[in-house]
This record gives C-alpha cells, sequence and structure tokens, in this order.
C-alpha cells in the first residue's frame, strides 16, 4: 500500500551535514502510478527549506528513492544533484548512486546524455542505453533485473557502485561497500531513529496488510534488526518484499579485493 516516509526521512536528512558528512545536495523522488514528484536541491539536506517541506509533508508512495551527496565527482549544483530521472518504455525511471567510479566508458548511444558532470548520471545513462539497445519493449521484470545485474557488475569493477534503481513498479539495489535493508511487517513495533531522539509506534498507524522494506547505505533506526548486503550483491523488491537476488562481481575481483589487503598490511 502507498505510504509516507516521514519518519524515515527526519533521520535520513540529518545525515546530510548534521549528523553525518554528506551536506553537498539532495534530493528525493516519489512515485504515484506512472507520475513522479522530485524535489532537489545543492544545499545540505539538514539546512534546507524544501527538506523541511518534505519532512512535513506526507506524501503517499508505494517506491521512494532519497540521495544525500557527498561530492567525489563534479561540482556542487543542482544538475549535480540526484536521483536523476530519464524516461524509458513508457514511464520514468529514478536513480541514486553512492560511491565513485572511474574511467567509464564513453557512451554509445544518443538517446541518453548526461546533464551535469558527475560519474553517476553518466553510469545511469550507460545502463539505460544498454537497456535500451538490448530490448525492442519493456520485458518482465525478471528479466530486467536479470539484465540490470549484469551491467551493473561490469560498472561496479571500475570503483564502488552502491546505487537504488526504479521505474515506481520495483526497486533495484546494488552494493559494493555498505547497503542495509529491512521489512516492516505485522505484528508492528516501536522504531527509534539512530540521528534523532524519535520514536514511532508502527502498530498505531498501520494496518495488518502494511508491509514495507526500508534500504538504507547504514541503518536508520537502532532497535530493528537490519540486513547487511554483502559486496556483489544485488536484490530486486516489490511490494515490499525481496523478489530476486544476484552476485554481480566474478571471483577475481574479490581475489584482487583479498591480494590488495595482503599488500597493504
Amino acid at each position: 500500500m502507498p505510504t509516507d516516509i516521514c519518519f524515515s526521512f527526519t533521520g535520513f536528512a540529518c545525515r546530510g551535514g548534521r549528523t553525518d558528512e554528506h551536506r553537498d545536495g539532495w534530493g528525493i523522488a516519489f512515485f504515484e502510478d506512472k507520475g513522479c514528484r522530485v524535489f532537489r536541491d545543492y544545499l545540505a539536506s539538514s539546512e534546507s527549506p524544501v527538506a523541511q517541506l518534505v519532512q512535513h509533508y506526507p506524501i503517499k508512495s508505494t517506491n521512494v528513492i532519497a540521495h544525500i551527496r557527498k561530492a567525489t565527482q563534479g561540482q556542487i549544483n543542482l544538475a549535480n544533484t540526484h536521483p536523476f530521472q530519464r524516461e524509458l518504455w513508457g514511464r520514468y525511471w529514478v536513480f541514486a548512486h553512492n560511491g565513485n567510479l572511474d574511467k567509464l566508458p564513453t557512451l554509445v548511444g544518443k538517446t541518453y546524455q548526461p546533464v551535469g558532470t558527475t560519474d553517476s548520471e553518466l553510469a545511469f545513462c550507460l545502463i539505460l542505453e544498454k537497456l535500451r539497445a538490448q530490448f525492442d519493449t519493456e520485458p518482465s521484470a525478471e528479466v530486467l533485473f536479470q539484465a540490470v545485474s549484469q551491467h551493473a557488475g561490469e560498472l561496479a569493477q571500475l570503483g564502488t557502485f552502491n546505487f537504488m534503481l526504479s521505474n515506481g513498479e520495483w526497486l533495484f539495489v546494488h552494493c559494493t561497500s555498505h547497503l542495509h535493508y529491512l521489512i516492516r511487517r505485522a505484528p508492528f513495533c516501536k522504531a527509534h531513529l539512530l540521528d534523532e531522539d524519535v520514536t514511532v509506534d508502527f502498530a498505531e498507524v498501520t494496518t495488518e496488510q502494511d508491509q514495507v522494506a526500508i534500504i538504507a547505505t547504514q541503518p536508520l533506526t537502532d532497535n530493528e534488526n537490519w540486513i547487511a548486503l554483502m559486496p556483489g550483491q544485488m536484490i530486486g523488491f516489490m511490494n515490499g518484499q525481496v523478489c530476486w537476488q544476484a552476485q554481480t562481481l566474478p571471483e577475481t575481483w574479490f581475489e584482487a579485493r583479498r591480494q590488495a589487503a595482503k599488500t597493504a598490511a
């Protein structure tokens, strides 16, 4: 069921310059059927008037992607602020990335071009170009998940590639360093934020039919059992539950990491 994210966003926004160093802009996208509301600001989320608006505006959505930025490539401006949005097969796609990618390949197609100068937006365009060339019409979500996992594995070998990708129907998430998730379902209990002294009793604001998956780089609450994703793990969510899983990185990637750790030691 569509739900608002006021509780989670209250803690998440604090990490944009108040409880964490990600103060180079922020953004959030709410899917409503085929429509999508996107709010972005180059100011830190802990200081942004737009973030305060969103925090107190209970927009209900089935899929939400929020991002707070610590710039690695590209200036601090609105064009370089996540999440990024494009159209593919008559639907909006939204993408947000945490990490840094070096030596990305040159775009071959001409349909998707970056507006800003980040590695993140370029990676998004590369994935969309490959999918557009691969499929004439929109395939099933399961087939899409397998295709995106292949492309994600190729790009992840160029750096750190934690990302979220959604078209409003499903949500794909990929990890190379840090990513956690939990699923809230009945019987609901109280949850307490890590970044703010705020507690909500979900039993009072939900029904037994509600089910919500929350995914974040680091856990947002300190009294719930968050599940850590492993490097190279990609998960597909739909209707608040895990539907698909894949390992995107080859064993050679892990062996190179082990050898680098030995050399550093």
